[in-house]
């Protein structure tokens, strides 16, 4: 098992140091998964929920939920994003999926940025159409992939 590397030498939590990685372009990909009631999913694809497009505001939550990560999670390291981009799909009945790639230049990767835009899109969604439907079910976020720095590339591969 690999040692821990978040606790100082007083056993309490520490901001690892990062100063001596090398930058090298990273990647992260995040997916997850909002279900509502079909007929939500209709509104939103006829743009006639009351707070406006669901889709273009939760993409813009999402972008701006990655630049505020390290505001966010305590042992982030604030990292200059150089990309981020999310796309929706739907299985036109009852389910968005939201897919959310981030990108960087830089000594630590970005999981975590990939993974808080994801949430934040789907909560916002969430939030645009709580009035018509307060049982949708956020579910299935994870890391689908990631890829440079010294551990390499990571593919999601579900336990079966």
């Amino acid at each position: 098992m690999a040692e821990l590397t978040h606790f100082n030498d007083q056993n309490r939590a520490k901001m690892v140091d990062v100063t001596a990685k090398a930058v090298t372009a990273r990647t992260a990909k995040a997916t997850g998964q909002i279900t509502m009631h079909p007929e939500t999913l209709d509104r939103i694809h006829a743009g006639t929920m009351k707070k406006g497009d669901v889709l273009a505001v939760a993409q813009v939550a999402g972008i701006m939920a990655a630049k505020q990560t390290s505001n966010l999670i305590p042992m982030c390291h604030l990292i200059p994003l150089t990309g981020v981009d999310i796309h929706f799909s739907d299985n036109e009945q009852d389910t968005i999926t939201a897919v959310v790639t981030v990108k960087t230049k830089h000594v630590t990767g970005v999981e975590i940025e990939a993974l808080n835009a994801c949430q934040i899109s789907l909560l916002t969604i969430y939030d645009m159409c709580k009035a018509m439907d307060r049982g949708m079910l956020i579910s299935n976020v994870h890391l689908l992939e990631k890829d440079g720095g010294k551990s390499g590339h990571f593919t999601y591969h579900a336990e079966k």
